[in-house]
């Protein structure tokens, strides 16, 4: 009997090892990322573009390699790259500054390297910032939507680059979004601004590389002439990506898109966020996940917008009070969002409709504030145009405003074809 106890036992702790084996190896192989980013890709390159040059990176901590590794230590470290300065967008290098607030020059402490703010006195770099340097390099992670800063920032860049006769680098990374989805109001050049720079939909569909190259080719600069431009591509992604089918670690892009997901969240309630007039969970722990305010009932909110049966959403009824940043005594009631099925959301249906629940249902606040001046004004800025503002007091259905997009968005469609590097 004590034999065969221990041959029992003996199995047992092999067959342990066997499946304790293959759980690491199974964890391995999950971890290892699917995609190489262009930073990797670099490197593997020898950092041919770079060498023998005078180097400016422009980055913030989105800026990393694969395996976590800051690509201002990466190009630092390098042999034959000569990195002289580094220049912030918003929210600065070290990612640390609330948004639009202003971001000052100084020394990295890590690098010794000055750190030149684009975000601050100046939001292109001047003739004495570039002084020295041959090449920018551009690496910073963005979330495919048109309003946030960091594309403006590039094609500020590449416009320096015209004026000062230097090379832009762009190394690239995946659009969290996918290279697929792509909707969303049009930019009208009469409203271009650092929120909306260029003549592409809210959510365009493109890696930063793709979108340089569009806005290179296509006259966006400001003087009308292109830069010399290197896009060092990714290897392994595919445009029906989402973040996570990549890999990769997640690094905020700023202090409220904590995690990837929560750009899918940004696309679903930015919009309304720039009106101020309801709370959309900044300030509380699920930014960009909720619609709330003291004047909202949350239930008939909830019960309005599942009627509507919104491909792969789900509005949940809730209660809570923000506790920084837009704070208030009041107790605030709304929803919160659950996606359900990712790739059935409409990301423009589903935030049209609840700028239109918010109307229909609770007429007694209006949305568009007239007496917040510039908050009407930041809110036709980020959509590109006064026309879906106008067209929403004027109670033009949602089918119709989503119909005029759908055009323009056809037509953006054959446009960006021929600058796209990936399938």
């Amino acid at each position: 009997m004590m034999n065969l106890t221990k041959l029992l036992l003996s199995a047992l702790c092999c067959v342990m090892v066997i499946v304790a084996c293959a759980s690491a190896q199974s964890a391995a192989t999950k971890s290892a990322p699917t995609v190489k980013l262009g930073i990797d890709v670099l490197k593997d390159r020898n950092f041919d573009v770079l060498k023998g040059k005078r180097v400016g990176l422009v980055t913030n901590p989105t800026g990393i390699s694969a395996d976590g590794t800051p690509t201002i230590d990466v190009l630092f470290d390098a042999k034959d790259v000569n990195l002289v300065a580094l220049f912030g967008p918003e929210h600065g290098v070290r990612g640390d500054v609330e948004a639009g607030k202003y971001v000052e020059n100084y020394n990295d402490p890590g690098t010794g390297l000055p750190v030149f703010s684009l975000y601050g006195r100046t939001r292109k770099p001047t003739r004495e910032m570039l002084k020295g340097i041959d090449v920018l390099v551009y690496d910073i992670q963005d979330i495919g939507v048109r309003s946030y800063t960091y594309i403006s920032t590039m094609g500020l860049i590449m416009e320096a680059a015209v004026e000062n006769g230097l090379t832009v680098v762009v190394l690239d990374r995946p659009n969290p979004l996918t290279g697929d989805r792509v909707g969303g109001p049009m930019l009208d050049p009469k409203y271009k601004s650092f929120v909306g720079a260029f003549q592409i939909p809210y959510v365009y569909g493109m890696t930063a590389g793709e979108l340089a190259a569009m806005i290179n080719m296509e006259g966006w600069l400001s003087n009308g002439t292109p830069c010399k431009l290197v896009v060092v591509p990714m290897e392994g992604w595919k445009r029906s990506m989402w973040w996570d089918d990549t890999g990769l670690m997640w690094v905020p892009t700023s202090p409220h898109i904590p995690h990837w997901s929560t750009s899918i969240f940004y696309v679903l309630t930015g919009l309304l966020g720039e009106l101020g007039t309801a709370n959309q969970g900044v300030g509380y722990t699920l930014p960009f996940e909720l619609v709330g305010g003291s004047w909202i009932d949350g239930e008939r909110l909830a019960q309005h917008l599942n009627a509507l049966r919104l491909g792969g959403v789900y509005f949940r009824p809730l209660w809570y009070k923000p506790f920084y940043f837009d704070t208030s005594s009041a107790r605030y009631q709304g929803v919160q969002i659950h996606v359900v099925d990712r790739e059935r959301i409409d990301f423009t249906e589903v935030q049209i409709h609840i700028l239109a629940a918010l109307r229909r249902l609770f007429p007694e606040k209006d949305i568009f504030d007239r007496s917040a001046a510039s908050r009407i004004e930041m809110f036709d800025k980020v959509v590109g145009s006064s026309e879906l503002r106008v067209d929403m007091v004027r109670n033009i259905p949602v089918s119709e405003l989503l119909r005029k997009m759908d055009q323009q968005r056809a037509t953006f469609m054959i446009k960006r074809e021929k600058y796209l590097l990936y399938e």
